[in-house]
């Protein structure tokens, strides 16, 4: 792990340099500057780094890092909770550790056959961190959101608690998120719901914001519907719903592309956002588009969305990489200076999940 962590700076540094990125330095899941020391200390059983991490995090109100770190750090401890179990004995009542707590116990059911039931069980006490977190943290509430949905809580449980996240933080990307996921789990008309609810979401959110990205998430649920081909390789969707959507489908990528270059190139912080618009942009059959998202992600592999395809989500992405390198549609777009700062293909070294 220490090992991954060093060819993750190395591969900043070079990132920075003119030459393009090699095959063995596409990374998964890379955590950026301010979360791998935490996670570094964790691994030695220091929860100290964390605890700063989360309560900078709390304390400047940056909640969309401060949602990404938390699940990142709750994904670690699933392997590794040693750290966290000190940090809760020493400060049973520290807000941080209570939410990277809450977070690990809604991942640990997620994927149990028994996941509602569980869930249904964990809810109060993810609810009551959430009530301590202080009344700006929209965090935790998002928390309590996805345990809600995979406990296929009622309606009115469900928009309770998006009361309470919303309250606190209007444009909070994860709890729209959660919410979304809700909807379209829930929905009968799941595509044009998610997307008037996503669209309303981007258009009232402030310039650069990461829930302006909403509408990339909402046509994603779309083109991965029942029916709409089986992994990111197949091009575009084919359910009337699709069909009927497209031009939707479109303007959302194009939101997203617009967003994609106010981040500089192979920006960790950018990669998920970057890895989904290629993921839509392949499954739009855009592939001029998905290979210029595929220059600026650089070496940042993120599970998500891969992981809805394979249990295998590096492969998956180096499969589609391959894929929009080969295609014809990318003549056009591989000469000059892009061409030569696009990463080839290869294998990638890979640090413990996250989860999105």
């Amino acid at each position: 792990m220490l090992r991954a962590f060093l060819r993750t700076a190395a591969a900043r540094a070079r990132s920075r340099s003119p030459r393009p990125a090699q095959d063995d330095d596409v990374l998964l899941d890379a955590p950026d500057d301010r979360l791998a020391p935490a996670l570094v200390a964790a691994a030695h059983g220091e929860h100290g780094p964390a605890a700063r991490l989360l309560a900078g995090t709390r304390h400047d109100a940056e909640w969309d890092h401060r949602d990404r770190y938390a699940t990142r750090l709750a994904a670690f401890a699933r392997f590794r909770s040693e750290w966290l179990d000190t940090w809760r004995a020493t400060a049973p009542d520290d807000p941080d550790a209570l939410l990277v707590a809450a977070r690990l116990a809604v991942r640990r059911h997620w994927d149990s056959p028994a996941r509602t039931e569980l869930l249904r069980q964990v809810i109060p006490s993810v609810v009551a961190a959430a009530e301590t977190a202080g009344p700006a943290d929209p965090v935790p509430w998002r928390t309590a959101l996805d345990a809600a949905r995979g406990a296929g809580a009622e309606h009115a449980e469900f928009e309770r608690l998006w009361e309470q996240a919303v309250r606190r933080s209007p444009h909070h990307y994860g709890s729209h998120v959660a919410a979304l996921e809700y909807l379209a789990a829930a929905s009968s008309d799941a595509h044009g719901e998610c997307l008037d609810f996503a669209e309303t979401a981007a258009q009232e959110a402030p310039e650069e914001a990461l829930v302006r990205a909403l509408p990339l998430h909402a046509a994603f649920t779309c083109l991965t519907a029942a029916g709409t081909g089986n992994d990111a390789r197949t091009g575009g969707g084919t359910t009337a719903a699709v069909r009927t959507h497209r031009p939707r489908l479109d303007a959302a990528a194009d939101r997203a592309i617009s967003l994609s270059a106010a981040h500089p190139a192979a920006d960790p912080w950018a990669a998920e956002l970057r890895n989904l618009l290629v993921y839509v942009l392949v499954r739009l059959e855009r592939h001029q588009d998905a290979a210029e998202q595929l220059r600026l992600t650089g070496p940042y592999v993120t599970s998500f969305p891969w992981d809805r395809d394979t249990d295998d989500p590096l492969g998956g992405f180096l499969r589609v990489r391959a894929d929009v390198r080969a295609h014809p549609g990318e003549a056009a777009s591989a000469t000059g200076t892009a061409a030569a700062g696009r990463p080839r293909n290869g294998h990638g070294e890979r640090v413990r999940p996250g989860d999105h």
